[in-house]
């Protein structure tokens, strides 16, 4: 009878130990220590307001971070308030014919947003002591018109404090 090869005796070996699995776990941790250190390194704390397609905002040399505020986006065909539709086409094409300066239904969901209630326990008693404040994202091509009854609306439901959003521009 002939001498069992190396590999006959490697694979006797095996199935008496009952290991199936051979995993080296050295490259796994390489992997997570390194999305660790991406996660972290990304979370620094720099705030960004996300921009939607249909809104090009105009550039500025901008030195100033947008502070926490009621996020408004206003193009040619809507408006949106913290992410919820207040004003689509008809309703902007309506408020353009009309004569008066504010915008009824913008109005009433900024006075809503200003009145809503701290959820945390800690939170309710305490009110700001500075102006509430609205930040714009506004479309460059938007006429004035509608940026000034977005802006009289702000002021009507209580919003002292109007920021606009800008792209950054690049170089000196």
């Amino acid at each position: 009878m002939a001498a069992p090869s190396p590999r006959d005796k490697r694979a006797e070996r095996r199935a008496r130990s009952g290991n199936l699995v051979d995993m080296n776990l050295v490259s796994l941790i390489d992997v997570f220590t390194i999305l660790i250190f991406f996660l972290l390194s990304s979370a620094a704390g720099v705030e960004t307001l996300v921009s939607p397609r249909s809104v090009k905002l105009p550039e500025a040399r901008a030195e100033q971070a947008p502070a926490d505020s009621v996020v408004l986006v206003v193009n040619g065909d809507e408006i949106v308030a913290d992410g919820r539709r207040v004003v689509d086409r008809a309703g902007m094409v309506a408020a353009m014919a009309d004569a008066a300066d504010t915008i009824p239904a913008l109005q009433a969901e900024l006075q809503a947003l200003a009145a809503r209630q701290a959820v945390r326990p800690e939170n309710r008693g305490a009110r700001p002591t500075q102006p509430l404040t609205l930040t714009l994202l506004g479309d460059k091509d938007i006429p004035y018109r509608q940026l000034r009854k977005v802006m009289s609306s702000g002021a009507a439901a209580g919003y002292a404090d109007v920021q606009f959003a800008v792209r950054r521009k690049e170089g000196a």
